[in-house]
């Protein structure tokens, strides 16, 4: 699908991604002071509370990494369904709230993404808070009925390029990822989506402790930059589960790999959506689950 992006966002400002702090660490037999543990400084990785607003109306509140939240939002937008096209957000913005001001423990600041969008697609997002409101839920990820999970859209679009993500091209991306990961070689909590060419060579990776935060950040970068057309498919350090390949092909995605084994229904959302889904992903090799 072609989406014209908005204007570049600015740089995040504010929080860091990274927080240095002191622990004690045992079991480090025969060094001096071992019973007492080792002082030591160590590097954690940042998750704070992060409201999406749309329009001016708070719609979620997601705990993420404070870093590329203009992706994020954008991505998070678009593989939800609440916008069609990258050009249906006209604007984001990118507010720090301290923890007093958002009601939140001291040392625990929040993020405000607020994003003006379409006129059509702020309707439809009112008619579906409306449809959420005071309904029974069914007790799986707090939508209200089976229905509503949205697990049987439409195919993606095959392209004939698709058949050149092979094993060899497959391997080549998920090797190069750990390089890429620059945030977790320090803190190593963070989940890592990235974007590889037909040659296997990473283009665009994206950092988060949570994995679905993570492929929003990649997908709504390449939407911003007019690249979701492009040859290419999704690598990911997590396991392919359905939410991540409903994310994929809702935005066309061919392809995806991921370190992890898929679970069940994401082998069968692969199949019904005609995503190409390879897992198990560790040279020498891979799995592919689907089709």
């Amino acid at each position: 699908m072609t989406m014209t992006p908005p204007a570049p966002p600015e740089p995040d400002d504010g929080l860091p991604p990274l927080h240095r702090r002191a622990v004690l660490q045992f079991g480090d037999a025969g060094r001096p002071g071992e019973d007492a543990g080792i002082r030591r400084e160590i590097t954690l990785a940042a998750e704070v509370p992060v409201a999406l607003v749309f329009n001016g109306i708070s719609h979620a509140v997601m705990m993420a990494t404070p870093r590329d939240l203009e992706d994020f939002a954008l991505g998070f937008a678009l593989s939800e369904g609440i916008l069609d096209r990258a050009d249906d957000c006209r604007g984001i913005d990118v507010e720090v709230i301290d923890a007093a001001a958002a009601g939140l423990p001291e040392g625990m600041p929040g993020v405000e993404v607020r994003l003006e969008i379409s006129v059509r697609s702020f309707e439809r997002l009112k008619h579906r808070r409306r449809s959420l409101a005071g309904r029974t839920g069914c007790g799986v990820c707090g939508v209200e009925s089976f229905a509503a999970l949205d697990l049987s859209p439409a195919r993606v679009h095959a392209q004939a390029w698709a058949s050149r993500i092979d094993l060899p091209v497959v391997l080549r991306a998920i090797d190069g990822l750990r390089a890429r990961q620059t945030l977790n070689a320090e803190a190593g909590a963070l989940h890592a989506a990235g974007w590889a060419g037909l040659d296997g060579a990473l283009v665009d990776v994206r950092e988060d402790v949570g994995r679905h935060n993570a492929l929003d950040k990649l997908l709504g970068l390449l939407a911003r930059t007019g690249r979701l057309d492009a040859p290419g498919f999704a690598v990911l350090t997590s396991r392919g589960s359905h939410e991540l390949v409903r994310k994929c092909a809702q935005l066309g995605v061919q392809a995806m790999a991921t370190v992890s084994a898929p679970t069940a229904m994401g082998v069968q959302m692969a199949s019904l959506r005609g995503v190409a889904l390879w897992g198990l992903c560790r040279p020498p090799r891979a799995v592919r689950y689907a089709p």
